[in-house]
């Protein structure tokens, strides 16, 4: 998964109304209702359907490194799916989304001005038409340069033109060498 991917999931895992469980025994017992069987949820993990029900029964406490970490990660992708889709389709239909980073932005511009890339630290709110193409392209399985390039966009119209205000000659701006990239909506 690329830079933009990891920030879509950090901003879906803080829209949990309601915390994952964390026990071994919780979070098996919440994948076995989920998938609807201890060896269906045994394919998933990769183990054997005896562990799974170990896990279950609580014969046993913990789960090697490597297991513990994919039964967390297969918990919190299925957890509160609905929520999710909610906020995405609140932010793509009104709301917009919020990006925050600290990244090289480089831009292409009229005569008389530099073009030269450097670091900022941006915090800007896209409209709702940019959050919908970004869910958009996630979801069709675009690659992290291409969502890079509709977060630029967003920021040429929001930030670097002001809507239309300024800057009028700047055709290109590109996101490069991101320190950190976050999202909230």
């Amino acid at each position: 998964m690329g830079e933009i991917d990891d920030a879509i999931e950090r901003a879906d895992r803080e829209a949990f109304t309601k915390d994952p469980p964390k026990t071994l025994k919780g979070q098996i017992g919440f994948l076995i209702k989920q998938f609807g069987s201890a060896k269906a949820v045994a394919a998933e993990l990769g183990v054997t359907a005896d562990s799974v029900n170990r896990y279950r029964r609580g014969a046993r406490k913990h789960a090697r490194a490597d297991v513990a970490a994919k039964i967390d990660d297969t918990v919190k992708a299925r957890w509160q799916p609905l929520v999710r889709k909610r906020r995405q389709k609140q932010a793509a239909a009104s709301g917009g989304i919020t990006v925050e980073t600290r990244a090289r932005f480089g831009y292409t511009s009229s005569a008389g001005s530099t073009d030269d890339g450097r670091f900022r630290r941006l915090t800007v709110h896209l409209p709702a038409a940019y959050a919908q193409q970004l869910f958009d392209a996630r979801e069709a399985g675009a690659s992290d340069q291409q969502m890079r390039g509709i977060i630029a966009g967003g920021f040429k119209e929001v930030y670097f033109q002001d809507g239309g205000g300024r800057a009028m000659g700047l055709s290109d701006v590109e996101i490069n060498d991101i320190d950190y990239l976050d999202l909230d909506y």
